[in-house]
């Protein structure tokens, strides 16, 4: 687990080196670089189970080090891998759980899974689907509509009170959300004075009636997918909509990229070795937002338990997709090229998943926190309290490995 530190996604840790001063180790964010090599090299099936790191956030589902179950296979397609895992899963369920589920899955494409859902890992166990209604509401009184970008809803069979709705507008602005609009079935309240001119149409649309609440966010399109996406959950927490039971579904077809508003460019939305869809290198010119990626995210109620992606085998797409997100030649060379190089000698067609361990079993065992399933977890703080971790140490140990305490 020491090796190289490369753009995947979250902040590396770093371990420094007292043999090779300045220079420093990086734990693996997951096994994907030695996957491919160990496919490049001639192995044709892998599986392990391996320890991964991440210095990100932490919340309930995340934990600065966890465990995947890793899987990868050459001369395969994505339908290979989704149709060998739906069996792995279901002999799963059934032999540690007791539980029959029917295969396939259901696949959904992230455009209709974020389009219906607000999420790229959508619990279907229950409806409350976002409608699109900016065309509708365009017409209306409300300035915040007639300019936004796109507005959404959800229709919920409930009268809800001020207290309530107060609450709701609170977490949607956690997710940038300047507020959140509603209109009650009856039309009393809310912003009815505001679309009153769209009455007959807005209502026929929606199904609106009294004893219903339709929610709007209005804004550019992330804002409105993760504000009404995490309101979705909430109300069918609220509302007790939730069945008992496992509902798994692949999500396939993600972006390749996505804007980063923090580095203000554009960043692999999986990781750079995720095979676009495309048949060759020329076809990666042009809008960078619209070009899919075979990629594939497994998820169970609600949460991503699974994530992979059929990879590059091609040097000249490998090299252009690194073009494409500013990595120069130099910069390639000096962080891939050795699987630059592996590549340049033929690389069979080769793809694979990882599915995190704690997660999983976090889900089936009911438990509310990843920190439940794991032995000596750490705190939000990323601290681990029995071990008093991270800690000090001691001047000499720093001037060993060529360091200074900031």
């Amino acid at each position: 687990t020491l090796a190289k530190a490369t753009p995947e996604g979250a902040r590396d840790y770093l371990v420094p080196s007292r043999v090779n001063k300045g220079k420093f180790y990086a734990l693996p964010q997951s096994p994907q670089i030695f996957k491919q090599l160990f496919m490049i090299s001639g192995f044709d099936r892998y599986m392990q189970v391996v320890k991964c790191y991440r210095d990100e956030d932490l919340r309930k589902d995340r934990q600065p080090e966890f465990t995947q179950i890793d899987i990868e296979m050459s001369f395969v397609n994505q339908d290979d891998v989704l149709e060998v895992n739906e069996k792995f899963v279901k002999y799963l369920m059934k032999e540690v759980m007791g539980v029959d589920i029917k295969i396939p899955f259901r696949r959904l494409t992230y455009e209709e899974a974020m389009n219906k859902f607000g999420s790229d890992k959508p619990d279907l166990r229950f409806g409350l689907e976002l409608q699109d209604v900016t065309e509708i509401v365009k017409k209306s009184d409300f300035k915040i509509f007639q300019e936004a970008e796109i507005v959404k809803c959800i229709v919920v069979d409930k009268s809800f009170s001020r207290k309530e709705i107060d609450k709701l507008t609170e977490l949607v602005k956690i997710y940038k959300a300047k507020g959140l609009a509603y209109l009650p079935g009856n039309f009393e309240g809310g912003i009815s004075k505001f679309v009153s001119s769209i009455k007959e149409n807005i209502t026929k649309s929606l199904n609106l009636k009294e004893g219903r609440t339709a929610f709007f966010v209005a804004d550019k399109a992330n804002v409105v997918y993760d504000a009404l996406g995490a309101l979705r959950n909430e109300l069918a927490e609220k509302l007790g909509l939730t069945k008992e039971g496992y509902e798994f579904a692949w999500v396939i077809d993600f972006p390749m990229f996505e804007w980063s508003e923090e580095e203000n460019r554009y960043v692999s939305m999986h990781h750079p070795f995720t095979m676009p869809k495309v048949n060759s290198a020329k076809e990666l010119d042009g809008d960078l937002s619209k070009i899919p990626s075979i990629a594939h995210d497994l998820t169970l109620n609600g949460v991503e338990v699974a994530g992979g992606s059929v990879r590059i085998h091609d040097e000249e797409i490998q090299s252009k997709i690194f073009d494409l997100l500013g990595i120069s030649k130099e910069e390639a060379r000096k962080k891939f090229g050795f699987l630059l190089d592996a590549l340049s000698y033929g690389a069979p067609p080769h793809a694979g998943i990882a599915y995190g361990l704690d997660r999983l079993v976090m889900l089936l065992t009911g438990s509310s926190s990843i920190r439940e399933v794991i032995a000596f977890p750490k705190t939000k703080n990323a601290e681990d309290l029995m071990m008093d971790a991270p800690s000090d140490v001691t001047k000499e140990q720093l001037d060993e490995l060529g360091l200074k305490k900031g």
